[in-house]
């Protein structure tokens, strides 16, 4: 079952909106829109949480967003491996 939805009207530079419209596809540009702010809100929720916990724990350094960057790039390699191993 869909979301309720609703009628509104917003106001936004013409280039940006003509752009919209042509990759909306066939969902249509409503949907095109409601998606975009969509990923917008995620993205400032996940702001918020990082400022959270930094403000409680510190900010991380570039040394930790390495170490755990190298951690998923091993774990991917490890997810791909195996699911080749079952087939």
């Amino acid at each position: 079952m869909s979301e309720p939805t609703g009628k509104y009207s917003i106001t936004m530079p013409r280039d940006i909106a003509e752009a919209a419209k042509a990759r909306s596809g066939p969902s249509g540009l409503s949907a095109y829109v409601a998606a975009a702010v969509a990923r917008q809100i995620e993205r400032d929720n996940l702001n918020e949480l990082i400022a959270v916990a930094e403000a409680q724990h510190g900010p991380v350094t570039d040394e930790e967003v390495q170490a755990l960057r190298e951690q998923l790039h091993h774990a991917r390699q490890q997810q791909t491996q195996g699911g080749a191993d079952a087939a």
